[in-house]
């Protein structure tokens, strides 16, 4: 079992960029591939694997690309398998490309359960000895590293141990810099790798041993741990754990519990630590996938509080309710405001958002209160902190009113089954007075309402001029009552500098949207400091 003193510095293998792209829904082209490649190196990962050289047009126009890099810790590595049955080794072309691809180190995998050699490759077990033996040599003749990865190995040592250690030794024998131990299906457990990893690490001493784990029981990141406590080296996986079926090792799960929380040295320092969750984000940006909220260390919601007993006691001491500290992996704590809120959310948040503010008892319990009855209607504000800063400010007498509306319209007309709709809105606002009526087009009701509000508004306020609307998600709060259920509006605006999200909610679409964008500008002008001359909000503070 390590012990938090182990001195092994344990080598980090990156398989975004081939294992990782494997992941439904995902594609990488050459060019996203280098500056995945480029990011990774930057953030000091040992070894990058690039991908199988001859397998597609992409890997070959990434090596290509590859070929001038000047990474000054991180190397690119190649991937494979052994050498073809039936075929002399030195005459295969899957291991000549491996050697040509100006690739710093070559990874093969190999068959090492009985039961894939003789079915899936159809040969004698023999023979496939001679192929793993073979292709290691041969290479090692061509690539100063060459690793070997034992595919299904952890099946392979159930099945037939004997011939699962006969294969590790036949590439150990020939050279290989590091056996790698994949427990290819995912369907292994933490006591059986730890078990398994004990004997192949008494077994060969003197090579490194690595473990590549599959996350289709849900225990990839266990797993691999796991075979660390037990004494190997070397860890394969993913940023973000994308891979086939159910994805891989998430390496930004194995890198802060490595390094905090087992004291091991695997190559990542302190501030190297703190780009985790940025490193997280970009690979999740050049997948084109929205990041999981809740993924652990990383994760939005992953040091989020939202019962009132719990943000209390994490003002007092994070560590109450926290494992880490958010800011050692680039991550950031965070208070939600819901019904289940108590005045400690509440002060928490608004110390969060305005950390010169001062609001007296009475003002905290009229929000807490004004929240709660909000939320049993539809609204949420754990994704809208620019409608909840609003809503304080409300409550506090610390808010006008930079327009008022008067009406609005909208209409959408379609003609013929094949012709795009058209949408326009009218709204008619006061702003100190004055009656300003505008109409404007747009592609869809909302973004009608959006440009005609703006249009009506910018003689006045300028500066929304800048501002845009960069997402918009609409949820229908009770499937039961069909088209008549609330929906709940969710905006993120932006301004080129700033990005804030706002909350509406009504049984009418347009209303909520209305709502949702009504907060998305007054907030905008609440950031700029705009005065305002009209009269402050009520006591009830709607929204």
């Amino acid at each position: 079992m390590m012990t938090t003193n182990d001195l092994r510095r344990i080598q980090l293998y990156d398989t975004t960029l081939r294992d990782g792209a494997q992941s439904a829904g995902i594609h990488f082209s050459a060019e996203d591939k280098k500056r995945i490649a480029r990011r990774l190196a930057l953030f000091g990962m040992d070894w990058i694997e690039g991908g199988w050289p001859g397998s597609s047009p992409t890997d070959d126009h990434f090596f290509a690309l590859m070929r001038d890099r000047n990474w000054s810790h991180s190397k690119l590595v190649a991937f494979g398998s052994t050498a073809r049955p039936g075929h002399p080794v030195d005459q295969d072309a899957g291991l000549a490309r491996l050697v040509d691809c100006g690739a710093d180190a070559v990874c093969i995998f190999g068959k090492s359960w009985d039961l894939h050699v003789t079915i899936g490759l159809g040969i004698e077990l023999q023979a496939n000895l001679d192929l793993v033996s073979g292709s290691v040599a041969w290479l090692k003749q061509h690539v100063a590293t060459v690793m070997f990865d034992a595919e299904h190995f952890f099946d392979g040592y159930v099945a037939n141990r004997e011939y699962a250690m006969q294969v590790l030794a036949a590439a150990a024998g020939a050279g290989a810099d590091a056996l790698v131990l994949c427990d290819t299906n995912g369907g292994s457990l933490p006591e059986q790798i730890s078990a398994c990893v004990r004997q192949v690490v008494a077994r060969f001493p003197d090579i490194t041993i690595g473990i590549h784990a599959h996350n289709d029981s849900e225990m990839a990141v266990a797993n691999a741990i796991a075979a660390v406590s037990a004494g190997a080296s070397h860890v394969q996986g993913t940023v973000n754990g994308i891979g086939e079926r159910c994805g891989n090792a998430n390496l930004i799960s194995v890198i802060p519990t490595l390094k905090l929380k087992m004291g091991v040295d695997c190559g990542v320092d302190t501030e190297g630590l703190r780009k985790l969750r940025r490193l997280s984000t970009f690979v999740n940006e050049m997948a084109n996938q929205l990041p999981w909220q809740h993924q652990p260390f990383v994760g939005q919601n992953a040091f989020a509080h939202k019962g009132g007993i719990h943000v209390s006691a994490v003002r007092k001491a994070s560590r109450l309710y926290e494992h880490i500290d958010p800011a050692s992996v680039g991550n950031a704590q965070r208070v939600l405001v819901s019904n289940q809120a108590g005045r400690s959310n509440i002060l928490a948040k608004l110390q969060q958002l305005e950390p010169d503010a001062v609001v007296d008892d009475a003002a905290v319990v009229r929000v807490v209160q004004r929240i709660k009855e909000m939320e049993a209607t539809g609204y949420a504000f754990e994704g809208a902190d620019a409608s909840f800063q609003l809503l304080l400010r409300r409550a506090t007498g610390n808010f006008k009113r930079h327009f008022e509306l008067v009406s609005f319209r909208v209409y959408d007309e379609k003609r013929g089954h094949d012709i795009a709709p058209e949408s326009e809105a009218t709204v008619q606002l006061k702003v100190d007075g004055r009656l300003l009526h505008t109409a404007a087009l747009g592609s869809g009701p909302v973004n009608a309402m959006d440009k005609a509000m703006r249009a009506a508004l910018t003689g006045a306020y300028p500066a929304l001029e800048e501002m845009r609307l960069t997402d918009f998600k609409v949820r229908v709060l009770s499937t039961k009552d069909a088209t008549e259920a609330a929906v709940r509006v969710l905006i993120e605006s932006s301004d080129g500098v700033h990005k804030w999200n706002t909350v509406g909610v009504s049984t009418d679409v347009l209303e909520a949207t209305y709502r949702a964008l009504n907060d998305a500008i007054e907030y905008k002008l609440v950031m700029d400091q705009v005065a305002s001359d009209t009269e402050p909000v009520g006591e009830e503070f709607c929204i």
